[in-house]
Order: structure tokens, then C-alpha cells, then sequence
């Protein structure tokens, strides 16, 4: 089965105290590589976010959104030095006194100093929250699948319709490989007969007419490529990730086309191999977002 790397997933778990949304979105990469965005208090849950989402994904970069909302989030406590307080105070009075100074000490000259009043806040850490995250995270990964899949249907059958496509031009390399040749010996052999001037030894000239001939053979790259060919459907069907076995194959099948082209000195061979080979590039282009 063919899965896209390319895919987005999103849930959003609550409970009295929280809210948690999960927003999961993949897109192509040579391997499996995770990036977690989330509020500090859920750092220790990352691995675990991890392990979770990496039962549903084999490869692909994975970016993964966690937003917090609700009362319980940050629980907030007033802290007041009292020693200190009653050291500001007594300080202010000593100073009115000296000085003969008027004036009262009023709120706000204490509630301004940070020495004196500060307010903590603690993130809140709970089981609760870690599974309503958890929970989140396994069915934003759920939905990621099912669009990935549907994105790898619509990918192998865009792949296959070039497939088809190649086998048809394979079909008539093959059909135009024993002219090319045949064409070959015969212009080998009057070649050599030209430069002896007709006094050749005929077997002579067809043991190397031969030789050369079997260097521009391309029976074998033909059958190898069709090897391929076939391999390459089948695996499209298998039931695990594709993605590297197909690029390899890819490039099993643009390097016997190339040695086609390079081989098979006809211009009708030549056209067949410059469609090939722009079929290879529209596939690796797609298998390059296959899982």
C-alpha cells in the first residue's frame, strides 16, 4: 500500500480542569525526523509523543503543534516578606522623623516592590493532563494516517499511469533493437570492405562485423528494464514503506535507459529513450513523497 508523506492531523481532548489541541502535519523527508512545539510543562511527555506517533509513521518530517487553554494551567500564590516589610516601614518612619518629613506609607509604595510582594506561578503537572495529551496526540495521529493514505492512492495511481507508460516505450525499443543491429553489421561490413578495397576475407569480416555488433546489443538492458519494471508494480502493492525500494529501482531503470541510449545508435531509439527518461523524472518526483 502506498502512503503519502504528506498529511495533516487534529484533536482536541478536554476535561474539567483542561483543554488540549494537537495539531500534527507531515511532509517529505529522507528519514524520520520529529519537531515538537509545546508548553515547558509538557517536555517530559515528548518521548513518550514520540514512541506514540512513531506507530504510525515510518519517515517524513513530523511537526507536531500542542496548545493548553484552561484555569488550571497555571496555579498563581502571593508571597509576602514580612521582615522585610516591617524593615521598610520602620526604615520610612525613621527617615520622616530625622528629617521631619510628612506623609503616611500608603499600599501601593508596598505592593510596588518586588522584595516585599512577589506572586509565584507553577505550571501545572498532572497523570490527567498527560494522558488528555496523549489521548490527543493518537487520534490527531489517526487522522494523519487516513489522509496520508488517501494522499498515497492518489500517488500510485499517478504513478502507474506513467509505469504504463514506460512499458509502452520499452515495447517498441524492443521492437526497433534488431534493425539497429543488423544496420550496424551491414554498415561495419562494407566499411571494412571499402578499406581492403574488395579483397577482404568475407569470414574475417563477419567474426568482426560480429564483435562489434554484440557491443551494440541492447537485448539485455531491455530485459533488465522490464525486470524492473515489473518489481517496481509489485512493490507498490506491498504492505510496508516503499519509498527508498522505489527510488533504488528508479535508479536501476533511468541507468539502463541511459545505456540504451548510449548503445542503440538509431533515432528512433533515441526519441523512445528522451520519453523514458522524462517518464523516470515525473515518477521519482512522486515516489519522492512516498513513505
Amino acid at each position: 500500500m502506498v502512503v503519502s508523506m504528506t498529511g495533516f492531523g487534529r484533536s482536541k481532548t478536554e476535561s474539567e480542569r483542561f483543554s488540549v489541541t494537537v495539531e500534527v502535519k507531515t511532509v517529505n523527508h529522507r528519514f524520520c525526523e520529529f519537531h515538537i512545539r509545546m508548553p515547558r510543562q509538557l517536555l517530559k511527555t515528548e518521548e513518550k509523543i514520540k514512541k506514540k506517533l512513531g506507530e504510525h509513521i515510518n519517515r517524513g518530517r513530523v511537526e507536531v503543534f500542542v496548545t493548553l487553554e484552561g484555569e488550571g494551567i497555571v496555579s498563581r500564590s502571593v508571597h509576602i516578606d514580612w521582615e522585610a516589610l516591617d524593615e521598610f516601614v520602620q526604615n520610612i518612619s525613621e527617615i520622616k522623623n530625622r528629617y521631619s518629613l510628612a506623609g503616611d506609607i500608603e499600599l501601593r509604595d508596598i505592593v510596588n516592590r518586588e522584595e516585599i510582594i512577589h506572586i509565584d506561578e507553577k505550571e501545572a503537572e498532572s497523570e490527567e493532563l498527560e494522558q488528555l495529551v496523549l489521548s490527543a496526540v493518537e487520534e490527531a495521529g489517526i487522522q494523519l494516517v487516513a489522509m496520508r493514505r488517501l494522499e498515497g492512492a492518489a500517488l500510485q495511481k499517478d504513478v502507474l499511469q506513467y509505469i504504463h507508460l514506460m512499458t509502452n516505450h520499452i515495447l517498441r525499443v524492443k521492437q526497433f533493437a534488431p534493425d539497429v543491429v543488423e544496420q550496424y553489421r551491414e554498415r561495419l561490413k562494407k566499411r571494412m570492405s571499402d578499406i581492403i578495397e574488395g579483397d577482404a576475407d568475407e569470414g574475417r569480416i563477419l567474426t568482426e562485423a560480429a564483435f562489434f555488433a554484440d557491443k551494440a546489443d541492447i537485448s539485455e538492458e531491455i530485459a533488465r528494464l522490464v525486470s524492473h519494471v515489473n518489481q517496481f508494480k509489485e512493490i507498490l502493492n506491498a504492505d510496508e514503506p516503499l519509498g527508498r525500494k522505489l527510488d533504488f529501482l528508479l535508479q536501476e531503470m533511468n541507468r539502463e535507459v541511459n545505456t540504451i541510449g548510449s548503445k542503440g545508435n538509431d533515432s528512433r531509439i533515441a526519441r523512445e529513450v528522451v520519453e523514458m527518461k522524462s517518464l523516470l523524472e515525473k515518477v521519482k518526483e512522486q515516489v519522492q513523497n512516498i513513505e
